[in-house]
């Protein structure tokens, strides 16, 4: 099938580009790119009517609640979710039930992936058994199985000589370890960010410094073992200097950063409202501003959307015992666009973090638009206005914080390999 994509505003991250053009799809990859392009006899014309088209996003660390929990989230809700809101890549956790820390189960989960998902589905693998932070799985088995990368999600190995021994282990396969870097003994229990606000209402705080701990202790293994290392959540200004450290001393580290931390703050909890509940809690405001400048430097490198279904039960609690975490494969990119909105990032900078940098540390040939890349493609008007209702996500589950808010930006239509997987 033969596309072309005419009267397009080019977003392209990797030559920081943002120019009107055409773009030209051939079997499913990029055949070329220019102002002036002539279809091919068989060509379908896209006019794009100066709307953005840009690679489709990367999103790393979604949870999908298969096998265990498919009330929750399903593969074949997850992936219209995804299509629905420009995400043509996802990247799922193995903290499901059970967890994804067998080759059997990673082939199950990928078997239903294929099978039910209309976007591209790529899986990470626990880093020790069960992650129950005491034996290492079978890190070479699961990386033939299809593994990208390692993590035991939000609990933390604790035992330093299994997590040392872990990363060496992946350094000789060449394994991407994802961590959460936290001080497991000082965030236990914790469910917001301590400071006034927190004494205020109440509730059970976990200082900054938990995160910034957490992450020395990381860097200073990843130091000692070179493996490849890359931390899911920074989300406090007080972990950015070891993380700058560790870059400038030239390790293979990079980092990622939730939407949700962009983009709220710790005030947003005011009515302990539960949706607003996410791990690690949301930060300051200074914080938040902290992490703008970090995505906008480099220093952070990935922005995702840590899309983490919660069904009512477990939401609806008082705050101090409901569940973490909250949706975001349909908020991600008006959320993202906040930013841009605000004049802190631009689209290329925003596709930096979204599409090419994930994709660059799970080496996919995704996220960027070059000739002979797979056209994982997503067309969006940045300034159309949305309100976002919770009742007409795609997701199983609803628990979004952006719930009745404002926002710009619609995806029109999300391309998997140059076909249609969703039009608005």
């Amino acid at each position: 099938m033969t596309t072309l994509f005419i009267n397009a505003r080019l977003i392209d991250p990797e030559q920081t580009q943002d120019v009107l053009g055409g773009l030209l799809v051939q079997d499913g990859k990029i055949a070329e790119i220019g102002p002036d392009i002539k279809a091919p006899g068989d060509a379908e014309i896209v006019d794009c009517a100066g709307m953005c088209l840009a690679p489709g996003i990367v999103d790393i660390g979604v949870k999908v609640c298969e096998p265990g929990e498919r009330h929750k989230e399903s593969y074949r809700s997850a992936g219209h979710a995804a299509a629905a809101g420009g995400v043509t890549t996802i990247v799922t956790r193995p903290d499901t039930l059970p967890a994804v820390d067998t080759p059997e189960t990673l082939e199950f989960a990928t078997r239903r992936a294929n099978e039910a998902a209309p976007v591209n589905v790529v899986p990470m693998a626990a880093l020790t058994k069960e992650r129950a932070g005491r034996e290492m799985t079978e890190i070479g088995f699961l990386m033939d199985a299809g593994a990208v990368a390692f993590t035991d999600c939000d609990h933390v190995v604790t035992d330093t000589k299994v997590f040392s021994r872990a990363l060496t282990y992946a350094r000789s396969l060449g394994a991407l370890v994802i961590a959460h870097p936290q001080d497991p003994g000082l965030s236990k229990g914790a469910a917001v960010t301590s400071g006034k606000f927190a004494s205020l209402r109440g509730l059970p705080a976990v200082s900054p410094i938990a995160e910034r701990m957490g992450l020395d202790r990381d860097m200073a293994l990843v130091e000692v073992t070179g493996a490849r290392y890359h931390a899911d959540q920074i989300t406090t200004a007080r972990a950015l200097p070891a993380l700058e450290r560790a870059k400038r001393n030239g390790l293979d580290v990079t980092a990622g950063t939730s939407i949700h931390h962009l983009t709220l703050n710790e005030l947003d909890i005011a009515d302990y409202r539960t949706f607003f509940k996410v791990k690690p809690p949301l930060r300051s405001e200074d914080d938040r501003l902290a992490l703008i400048e970090a995505v906008r430097s480099g220093l952070i490198d990935v922005i995702s959307s840590m899309h983490t279904p919660q069904d009512e039960e477990s939401k609806r609690l008082p705050f101090e015992e409901a569940a973490s975490g909250a949706v975001a494969l349909e908020t991600l990119l008006p959320a993202a666009l906040r930013l841009f909105h605000a004049g802190q990032l631009t689209l290329q900078e925003l596709f930096r973090a979204m599409a090419l940098n994930p994709a660059n540390r799970l080496g996919l040939a995704a996220g960027r638009l070059s000739i002979g890349a797979p056209a994982d493609l997503i067309c969006f008007d940045p300034v159309a206005p949305i309100v976002v209702d919770r009742a007409k996500l795609l997701s199983k589950s609803k628990n979004t914080p952006f719930d009745g808010q404002r926002l710009q930006g619609k995806v029109k239509a999300t391309y998997v390999a140059g076909e249609a997987v969703y039009q608005s």
